[in-house]
């Protein structure tokens, strides 16, 4: 299931958006969705529920969609973050919270559904792959969007999961490595994170979105770095 936040204070736009995306999801054939809407940041940051896509107006009270949106990041590198504004000159920030897109007032339908299209088929992609990690006679699938980080103890591979599930099972990282995507990056010799999951980089640590952090080698940081910003242009992330 595809789930949507709609957080704006005016109720006009929370209406607009809502139909729009009822509209395109009801054109492209899909049916497993959910919309939930908010009228202040404060309540959308409340709320339990894990967004794949969120539509944040950037002019509300206190918090504001931006304030909003770097506490919404430091929750989840997955969720596709779009303003939605009256002048672009708003979104100058969005860089630093790895904005989606943005959308201009009164929405515009042929470029709504064009970032719809992109959107939705990335969160599809993000969220489709998977791993089988096989333990004797039984098996595991892994999403790799559910994977935070992974480390490797002596001969084990240790697999940190956003849900708090830790899979081991014997392997070399090296190998395991080649089973994974771009998304994956080795910023230690014995660690390889998610760059999907990095909220930040500082003093030879990576801290994640499930709040953990892990040690990233002197050699590695800069290529850490890089590796991010080339990601998020990859995914639009």
């Amino acid at each position: 299931m595809i789930k949507f936040a709609v957080c704006d204070d005016e109720p006009t736009m929370v209406e607009a958006l809502c139909a729009e995306i009822h509209t395109w999801m009801k054109k492209s054939g899909e049916t497993d969705y959910d919309i939930s809407c908010f009228s202040g940041g404060q309540a959308l940051l409340e709320s339990t529920e894990n967004f794949d896509i969120v539509f944040l107006d950037i002019q509300m009270e206190h918090p504001n969609g931006m304030e909003t949106a770097k506490m919404l990041r430091q929750r989840s590198r997955d969720t596709a973050l779009i303003f939605v504004t009256v002048s672009k000159e708003y979104v100058f920030d969005a860089f630093e919270v790895t904005a989606y897109d943005y959308l201009l007032k009164p929405l515009n339908r042929e470029r709504f559904q064009r970032m719809m299209s992109r959107a939705v088929a990335a969160c599809t992609r993000r969220a489709e792959r998977s791993v089988v990690i096989q333990k004797g006679v039984s098996c595991e699938v892994i999403l790799f969007s559910q994977i935070v980080y992974c480390e490797v103890q002596g001969r084990k591979i240790y697999i940190h999961q956003e849900n708090g599930a830790v899979t081991d099972y014997y392997d070399k990282l090296e190998k395991f490595e080649r089973r994974l995507d771009g998304r994956f990056f080795k910023c230690h010799r014995s660690y390889l994170v998610n760059l999907d999951k990095v909220c930040g980089c500082r003093s030879g640590q990576a801290s994640l979105s499930d709040g953990s952090k892990i040690p990233v080698s002197r050699l590695r940081e800069h290529q850490l770095t890089e590796a991010l910003l080339r990601h998020m242009k990859e995914t639009g992330g």
